[in-house]
Formats: C-alpha cells, structure tokens, sequence
C-alpha cells in the first residue's frame, strides 16, 4: 500500500491511495470524533501510476468534499483511513504548536512504551504506533515523504535496516533500553499469557510464528529453577529469536531471523551511537524529559508504566542461572553502559 495526500483545502481534500491488490479500487474513510460518516471509493485515473507499475488501471485517486462529508469545511478534526489497512492516510487537527518534525520512538521491550505516545501523541498531526508490523511500503512512504512533516511513529524496527531512511530524512530517534532480566522476564511471560490463545487452531494465526513458542511455555513451571534450566535448552527457533538478546538483534542485524553473532554485538553499539536520544528505563523520567525537552514540547513529564511484582520475581530467579546468563550476555554489556552513561547525569 502507497498513499500521498496533495491538499487538505478546507472544504476539499484530495490525494491517492494504492492498494496491495494492483486489480482492486481503493476506498478509504472518514472519521469524525471516532465516528465513520462516509466510505469513499477512488473514482479519478492517475496515468502515472498505472504507466509505473504500480497499479493496474490508476483507479487510485480519492476526493472528500462538501457532496460526501457535508459541513466538511467546518470539522476542525476528522481522520481519513485506508478502508482495508485502517491504515492513517490524513489527519486534520488544529495547528497550535505542533510539533513539526518527524520522530521514530523504537520499541526494545515487549510491551510498547504507551505512556511515551500518550504525552507525545496530541503534539503531532499524524501518528503510528506498531509500525514494526508495517509493510516494507508503508514504511517507505512514513519515511520518505516530506509532506508528512509533523509526524510520531513507534514500534520494534530491526534498526540498522531502516537507518539510511532516518538519516536522509532527518529523522529523530529516540530508544530507551530496557534491564535486560526484567525484559527477558516480561517477554517469557507475555508467551506464557498467549499459551491458550496459541492452543487453538481457530485463534493461532493471530500469533504467526510465535505460536509455537507461546505452546511451548505451556509445559515449564517458571517458578523451578531445574524447569527453567530445561526451557532454556529445549526452546523452539521462534522463542529463541524472541529471547535471545533481543536490543543486540534489534540494533546489530537487519532481518529478525538473522543468526547473531559476536560481531552482531559490535554492530550494535556501533549503531546505537548514531541514535538521537538514548536512555534506560530505570531513568524513565531523564529520558522522557529529555524527549519532551528535544521537541520543543511543553508538557508534564510522564511516569513509567508500573512493571508486575511477578516480572520482577522471574527476574530475580532468572539472574543466577548460566544459562540465562549467556542469552542475555550481549545485551547485559548494552544495558549496564548505558545506565551509567545516564547515571552521572542524572539521579533517580
């Protein structure tokens, strides 16, 4: 899926949409207050896209007017979405101190900095959270077209894949590595939660490859110390790509099945230097005011989302086991760098 929006007028906004489908005609629709008021099918040939291959009739020009969203130019905020993606195509809010950049906040953990796109959310025309699920041409089109000029995209990149869009674009980065036991713990947790859903044969596509591993968790008890040892020597190929070193393989390779490697670990450090802003999560704050303060936003600084008593338990039984040990042995360096380099500059 490709998209550009040409004008947003007031009381008409054209652009086009290309749809995965090359044969189909695309549709989108808009959104007032999160209520649907129209489904819009392209009606207008762009010859250009079908001479380029992109589609095969042009079909792919879409208009909102006064006709199809009556009072079109008196809704101060509306959005305009791809009806089969639900992908954000525009979104038209007021233009009180917007943020006028193009920020890309890489998700380390399982769970997605939420509070981080909560505070920084009202502060863009346009947002996307979970692009890590992207496809290769949505991404290009967030990344590369200038027109989107105040926007805020989140989600876990294979960073190094994607860095010569962020520097030709210059877009800032922003990356908050997570302790990496506490991290191991949430992700081994996270499968564990997904084991019924995964047991399912009507419901387990929606895990794609990690349903498997989420299986897998069903059979260990995470409270033993000798079942644990055993979880770690008989994983699955997705559960293992899933816990094994995980910053080391967002930041040092460029596809998420690739082997790593000592090297890997030199690549990522190497990479994670070039990133805009880098902090830890046991300084959540420094790092959220740093954020705030690199923007230009003025807002209250957000407190961290509180981690679950029992992620910190499996944590703890998880530091001494060797084997856990050399999973995380890259990540371990990363992590305790990075939370010192924070340490001598700001306080708890």
């Amino acid at each position: 899926m490709r998209f550009f929006v040409d004008a947003d007028r007031g009381d008409v906004i054209h652009g086009w949409v290309v749809p995965d489908n090359p044969l189909a005609i695309s549709r989108i629709h808009v959104s007032v207050d999160g209520r649907r008021v129209a489904e819009i099918p392209a009606t207008e040939i762009i010859a250009e896209l079908r001479e380029g291959g992109l589609h095969a009739t042009g079909q792919c020009r879409f208009q909102v007017n006064e006709q199809n969203v009556p009072g079109l130019a008196a809704l101060p905020r509306l959005e305009i979405r791809d009806v089969d993606t639900n992908i954000l195509v525009h979104r038209r809010i007021p233009d009180q101190n917007l943020c006028r950049l193009k920020v890309v906040l890489v998700n380390t953990g399982i769970h997605p900095e939420t509070v981080l796109q909560a505070a920084l959310y009202p502060h863009f025309q346009q947002s996307y959270f979970g692009i890590g699920k992207f496809s290769e041409q949505v991404l290009s089109v967030l990344f590369d077209t200038p027109t989107l000029d105040s926007c805020f995209m989140s989600g876990a990149l294979v960073y190094p894949r994607y860095e010569s869009h962020f520097v030709l674009q210059d877009i800032l980065t922003m990356l908050l590595v997570q302790e990496p036991f506490v991290e191991m713990a949430s992700r081994m947790l996270w499968l564990r939660a997904r084991a019924v859903l995964a047991q399912d044969p009507a419901q387990s596509w929606r895990l794609g490859d990690l349903a498997e591993a989420a299986r897998f968790t069903a059979d260990y008890d995470y409270a033993d110390a000798k079942s644990l040892r055993r979880f770690f020597r008989m994983l699955p190929e997705s559960a293992y790509r899933l816990l094994y070193n995980p910053l080391t393989r967002l930041l040092g390779t460029r596809f998420p099945e690739d082997r790593i490697l000592p090297a890997n670990s030199i690549i990522a450090v190497e990479v994670l230097s070039r990133v805009s802003i880098v902090g830890h999560r046991d300084y959540f704050e420094a790092f959220a005011a740093t954020v705030l303060d690199r923007l230009g936003i003025d807002a209250p600084v957000p407190s961290p989302t509180l981690i679950a008593p029992e992620v910190y338990a499996l944590a703890d039984r998880l530091r001494p086991l060797r084997d856990v040990q050399d999973f995380l042995n890259f990540d371990i360096v990363m992590s305790e760098a990075i939370r010192k380099s924070v340490a001598k500059s700001w306080a708890k």
